[in-house]
């Protein structure tokens, strides 16, 4: 019985079948797809039926063939023929089509221009410890839809690094795009279908933003070491993103305008564009953030250009931040361990529970319409009728008391 194999080292088509007791195998030039096995299955059924009739003419079917010669001629085969010239001319259009280790190179190489250097890290990672691993000798047109579900669900059964668990929907979906945006790219340079086609991304369950209340704050603030008060205050207070509060430069600061400019940001220590382009806008000072940043001028703008700063004027270390001041200190209070991050929304729901206009908020936070502010903090929206920062002012000033300056008015 004739059957169809894979040659490995080109995962190309090899016709494998027995005539007058002697085993042929023949190579083709189709690569290993389930649309190039079906046209060869075709092929292997009219093949049989002649062998089986008696009338199979070797040469008819594989006319290039070294095992022609082997077999006396049969009279011709007109059917037989014309099957022979489409073999012959599938495999004359079918293009070879790289490894997948290579064209993955070349598609980061002509890819990471475009984005930051921590980007270009994990994208290098995934394609180093996971995909080359898994397709790296395959001819990239030869893999196959079912070749994807199955890498998708080996990784599902992954733990994830120093945790208890198995790969996240989400982390396997970050996994699976530069796989599937490489095999498209091949896809459109090589002429064949994706593989990935209608396959959808693992479905990521919403998650609810975690902000802390006024009172809390306050604790937080209060309580954190004193290095730390204003950097809080400026977070807590701003809604700036983490790479946005440690690529602060003093020379975006604008006290004669009560304004915070957002131009930069650091992120693995390195100083790039901020998020988006949405994201460079300037932030209007709150009272107390304004008297944050003037005492921590007294402090860091002699020593760095950057406001928030180690010792050394370097800019502050995420990782640094996060497990050697933030976390400890939440568990100090007896409050849920969350992300920094959550500083920025607790921002956002500040400004929503206070009645800030939409718009302004918006603005404050870089996103280029509401339509995020709603559907993120919809349970956090008021009746919302202020534009301009005022109703924040009182609602600070009422529950966390009047600040230095206001004071010095009032005497």
């Amino acid at each position: 019985m004739a059957s169809i194999q894979a040659r490995k080292e080109t995962n190309t088509l090899i016709i494998d079948f027995y005539f007058q007791g002697i085993r042929c195998r023949e190579q083709t030039l189709l690569t290993d797809t389930p649309t190039n096995r079906k046209r060869l299955g075709k092929l292997i059924d009219r093949l049989e039926d002649q062998i089986n009739q008696g009338t199979f003419n070797y040469r008819d079917f594989f006319p290039n063939s070294k095992n022609a010669a082997k077999f006396d001629p049969v009279a011709p085969a007109t059917e037989a023929s014309r099957i022979a010239q489409a073999v012959a001319d599938m495999g004359a259009t079918a293009k070879p089509t790289p490894l997948f280790k290579e064209f993955a190179n070349t598609w980061y190489d002509e890819k990471s221009i475009e984005w930051r250097t921590s980007h270009k890290k994990t994208i290098r990672d995934d394609i180093d410890k996971r995909l080359i691993p898994q397709f790296g000798e395959r001819a990239v047109g030869s893999i196959t839809k079912a070749d994807i579900l199955a890498f998708r669900a080996d990784l599902a059964k992954v733990q994830a690094r120093g945790k208890n668990q198995t790969l996240s929907n989400p982390r396997i979906n970050k996994i699976l795009n530069p796989l599937r945006q490489i095999l498209c790219e091949a896809a459109d340079r090589f002429d064949f279908r994706t593989p990935f086609h209608n396959i959808k991304q693992l479905r990521v369950k919403r998650t609810d933003v975690e902000p802390f209340s006024l009172e809390e704050v306050k604790t937080i603030i209060d309580t954190v070491r004193a290095d730390y008060k204003h950097y809080f205050t400026v977070r807590f207070f701003t809604g700036m993103r983490t790479g946005e509060v440690h690529g602060l430069k003093w020379k975006y600061v604008d006290f004669e305008r009560r304004m915070i400019l957002v131009r930069e940001t650091v992120v693995d220590g390195e100083e790039t564009y901020t998020k988006t382009d949405s994201s460079q806008r300037d932030i209007q000072m709150s009272q107390l953030v304004f008297d944050a940043l003037k005492a921590q001028e007294k402090g860091t703008r002699s020593l760095s250009d950057f406001v928030f700063c180690n010792r050394t004027g370097q800019p502050l270390d995420y990782k640094n931040v996060n497990n050697r001041v933030w976390k400890p200190l939440l568990r100090h209070l007896g409050l849920k361990v969350r992300r920094p991050y959550q500083c920025r929304h607790t921002a956002a729901t500040l400004w929503l529970g206070a009645g800030e206009n939409p718009e302004w908020i918006a603005r404050q936070l870089g996103h280029t319409t509401t339509e995020m502010l709603f559907r993120v903090y919809s349970r956090y929206v008021p009746n919302l009728t202020r534009r301009d920062g005022s109703a924040f002012e009182r609602l600070l000033v009422s529950t966390l008391g009047p600040s230095p300056a206001h004071v010095q008015a009032e005497a």
